[in-house]
């Protein structure tokens, strides 16, 4: 089951449109050119998986719909600005099937259209605070703020990770990866659960549920990464080999391979100029090593524990479709 399935299945079909009718909103300016720019990815796809999180933990609080929109288009803004400076420093050319947006409006408007749309993030939030009290408004800020933070933190870790000629280990992998995709999540759930006014005890159980929620989705991303189909993926056979990116599963089967494996995975890694049947044989072997087995393992735990977290709650429907959507990031097929 997809996220798509997931969101048909809930409310948020009718949440979703309200969500990009009011981040539209907030993004319509002078100069045009910059605020098109912000608009541009927001218009041209995207799950809405971070804003979903934000109002299904609200929900699953007693919160409503209104009371999360505001934090959930924060943190749609805030993922979008991440996109937009990644794609710049990746030099990417494509994202959700268009050319990325400093390909379409060029570099200089590009690090604009992502300065604005960190800056609207915080600005939607303190304009929220007229209808908050105070101890949902000052709460909602810290949480973005520090979410950004970390983002930026986790950022440099996997630049220098990259960098870096050797291997990191698991632990290296799972501090980067917290800190550059599972923040935003973490975030999401907080401000979900402060959005419904309820108590520290209540925003922490929900930040455990997005932080486990964030690492399993990014392990088991990184393994569809490594040897998922390319037709569904979207990306060249091999694609992150190629690039040397020192993912979980790629970490693993460097680790675990000896010999000419290893010597084959090796010869492909971070190699731009490998050929397609060198990447094959490398994808091959991965396979051969049993690592999809371990990371999905790897992934279960992580959403064992989210489970956990919010296993105290009723089974309201919200409580439901969380859950799910634990269940479709773990088991999705590659």
């Amino acid at each position: 089951m997809g996220v798509e399935e997931i969101m048909k299945m809930s409310r948020l079909v009718k949440n979703t449109k309200k969500i990009d009718s009011y981040l539209l909103s907030r993004l319509d300016g002078e100069p045009r050119d910059l605020y098109k720019a912000a608009r541009y990815l927001i218009e041209h796809g995207g799950k809405r998986l971070r804003p979903y999180m934000v109002v299904k933990s609200c929900e699953l609080l007693g919160g409503t719909v209104k009371q999360a929109i505001p934090a959930a288009a924060a943190i749609e803004m805030i993922h979008n600005f991440t996109l937009v400076h990644d794609d710049i420093m990746d030099n990417d050319e494509v994202r959700h099937g268009v050319p990325t947006v400093h390909v379409r409006f060029g570099v200089p408007i590009g690090i604009l259209a992502g300065d604005l749309l960190f800056s609207k993030a915080f600005e939607t939030i303190s304009t929220a605070f007229a209808t908050m009290p105070k101890d949902v408004g000052m709460p909602l800020v810290s949480n973005l703020a520090r979410a950004c933070c970390d983002v930026c933190e986790g950022q440099v870790l996997d630049i220098t990770m990259a960098q870096s000629k050797k291997i990191p280990s698991e632990n290296q992998y799972i501090k980067m990866i917290e800190k550059k995709t599972s923040s935003l999540f973490v975030a999401s759930c907080a401000m979900g659960a402060i959005s419904a006014k309820k108590t520290e005890r209540d925003v922490r159980r929900l930040s455990t549920f997005g932080r486990n929620l964030g690492l399993a989705f990014q392990i088991i991303d990184d393994l569809i990464g490594v040897i998922g189909d390319p037709k569904v993926t979207r990306k060249p056979v091999g694609n992150d080999i190629r690039e040397g990116k020192k993912s979980l599963p790629i970490l693993m089967a460097i680790r675990r391979a000896k010999g000419q494996e290893r010597k084959v995975i090796l010869n492909a890694f971070g190699n731009s100029s490998a050929s397609k049947n060198e990447l094959e044989k490398a994808v091959c072997m991965i396979s051969s090593l049993g690592i999809e087995k371990t990371i999905r393992e790897s992934a279960s735990r992580h959403s064992n524990v989210a489970k956990k977290s919010i296993s105290i709650y009723d089974e309201v429907p919200a409580k439901n479709e969380l859950l799910s959507l634990l269940d479709f990031v773990v088991g999705r097929s590659l």
